[in-house]
């Protein structure tokens, strides 16, 4: 029988207490004793520097048996470590060691994703009568935001200990004409870690000029840990009965299938690697799966638990909840072994998935999907909940 989670971390944490160096070193005017929740101060290092000389910080996180490292730069999740069943821990996210090989990547691994997350079609849409020309960074169209999108940007990070809560809230502001885009749009994103290990995104956003928005987080996960081998192996739950499928450049068609017979059916849980193989054209055209599932829930007033996957090696599993319409499961298909991680092991195809919440795909240019329209006046608000447990 697996062990519980409360029975892990009591366990991990009388294993590791003395050793706990939350990844940096820290100063007296850096932590702050431990609330009766057991969580502590966010501990902020230099992380390293930009080629203009902009420092970038590293602001790691532990509460509830989670630890978190962020970056400054992106909003980038660097790290996540969560026990398994023996309450062992490791990095369960790919990434990379130093902040050049994050400004010289193209993976996205572990970003805040903006102003749009996924694709937008030719990089052009129509809003109020005008339209407007993005920056156009695959293919054709625009991806996650643009050539510079809220992946590259340095944010502002303010954190805080809130009862048993501990956290993060990051703040960018997107000037009118960034990479395209109408209106100056504030941002911030918070990250919170509960005192059950459960780890909370809020993105907020206003604008004064009506323009779209679809931000997402950007964490390939491997729950045996990064830098270990495929997740093929992985199971996964997804509670949706349909999904959008493509065009050849992964640009939904508006159609919206259902998953019924096909190798796009996980509302039981299977291995992601069952059907991956298999010669569906939609599979074909995108080396796997990178496809928005359409949530049964839709959207909803709160996050509602739509995904569970779970590493069946090391018991590690993985629930998400959403208030979004949508995910975006990707399964690391363009992954190609010229990438290395913090273990010092190279990425390869399959060697880590994503679970991106979100509105769907060129939803600016589809009337029939759900709205991404913000207009002055109005407060973007949208929260997942990931949840861990061995």
């Amino acid at each position: 029988m697996e062990l519980s989670r409360r029975t892990l971390l009591a366990s991990a944490a009388a294993a590791g207490a003395a050793a706990t160096a939350l990844g940096g070193t820290a100063h007296a005017s850096d932590s702050a004793s431990a609330s009766t929740s057991g969580s502590r101060r966010p501990v902020k290092e230099l992380f390293g520097k930009l080629a203009d000389g902009t420092r970038i910080y590293r602001w790691s996180l532990e509460n509830g048996g989670t630890r978190l490292k962020v970056l400054s730069y992106g909003g980038i999740i660097q790290s996540l470590e969560i026990p398994d069943r023996h309450g062992r821990y490791v990095n369960v996210s790919l990434g990379y060691d130093t902040i050049e090989d994050y400004v010289a990547g193209t993976t996205f691994f572990g970003s805040t994703i903006g102003r749009y997350g996924n694709r937008i079609a030719n990089g052009r849409f129509t809003l109020d009568g005008t339209t407007y020309q993005l920056s156009v960074n695959d293919g054709a169209n625009s991806l996650h935001g643009g050539a510079k999108g809220f992946n590259t940007r340095v944010w502002d990070v303010e954190d805080f200990n809130s009862g048993s809560d501990v956290g993060l809230k990051l703040h960018y502001t997107s000037v009118d004409g960034e990479m395209g885009y109408p209106g100056t749009l504030k941002v911030t994103v918070t990250y919170t870690l509960g005192a059950s290990g459960d780890w909370r995104i809020e993105y907020e956003a206003t604008t004064n000029k009506a323009t779209v928005v679809n931000l997402t987080n950007h964490t390939y996960y491997n729950l045996a840990g990064e830098g270990s081998g495929g997740i093929y192996d992985h199971e996964l739950t997804l509670a949706a009965s349909r999904y959008t499928p493509t065009d050849s450049g992964l640009i939904p068609t508006g159609e919206r299938a259902k998953v019924a017979g096909t190798p796009f059916d996980f509302r039981s849980a299977k291995p992601i690697g069952r059907d991956i193989r298999t010669a569906h054209p939609q599979l074909v055209t995108a080396k796997g799966f990178d496809h928005n599932w359409v949530l049964d829930k839709g959207i909803t007033a709160r996050p509602v638990h739509f995904a569970t996957l779970r590493d069946p090696s090391s018991g590690r599993t993985l629930e998400i909840a959403t208030d979004q319409p949508g995910v975006q499961f990707y399964s690391g298909n363009f992954l190609d072994g010229t990438l290395t991680g913090p273990s010092g092991r190279t990425y390869r195809q399959g060697d880590g998935l994503c679970l991106e919440t979100q509105h769907f795909p060129d939803s600016p240019n589809r009337p029939a999907f759900p709205s991404t329209v913000l207009r002055p006046g109005e407060t973007y608000r949208t929260t997942t909940v990931h949840s861990f447990s061995a």
